[in-house]
């Protein structure tokens, strides 16, 4: 038997299992939803798939998804060489108070680095957790093969940045 034949039966018998779930699932209002996928293509679908099934949830009233929010939208923002700068600097007029932006203000000009990343780039990667105290979040910043920079985050009650500080 041929790879094209193998490949058209895989699909039919695909496409007939995909029916049939069908068939019983949506009388019971289920729904259900399949996709026939050649056999070449399946092994980079799935690996699709995988990365798909990732999921963010949070709250807009927790620490937590609030810095990871601001972190998350402020490494990409300096990461747009087009529009970084200007919505950067709109970020850290939303999430950070006007004492926290003075301080940062304050650190830049020590350090001649961002005072959000205390770093001079972009990390590769972000990752925020609670540390056990309320109103401060630990931040960790992932460079690629260097250290990663490690951040504590500390927050007023109504979920502003008041104060970044290396750890």
């Amino acid at each position: 038997m041929s790879k094209n034949t193998t490949a058209r039966k895989t699909v039919r018998r695909t496409v007939l299992i995909a029916g049939l779930v069908a068939a019983v699932a949506l009388p019971l209002g289920l729904t259900a939803s399949a996709q026939a996928t050649p056999v070449e293509a399946a092994p980079a679908k799935a690996a699709t798939a995988a990365a798909a099934q990732a999921t963010v949830t949070g709250t807009a009233s927790d620490d937590v998804t609030r810095v990871a929010d601001f972190y998350g939208a402020y490494v990409d923002a300096k990461g747009d060489p087009e529009t970084g700068g200007r919505l950067a600097t709109e970020l850290r007029k939303f999430y950070v108070t006007a004492g926290g932006l003075g301080e940062v203000a304050k650190w830049e000009a020590a350090n001649q680095a961002d005072g959000v990343l205390h770093a001079q780039n972009v990390p590769a990667q972000w990752t925020v957790k609670a540390t056990g105290t309320a109103g401060r979040v630990a931040v960790t910043l992932t460079w690629g093969q260097s250290d990663p920079t490690r951040l504590v985050v500390d927050l007023d009650r109504n979920h502003k940045i008041t104060h970044i500080a290396g750890k």
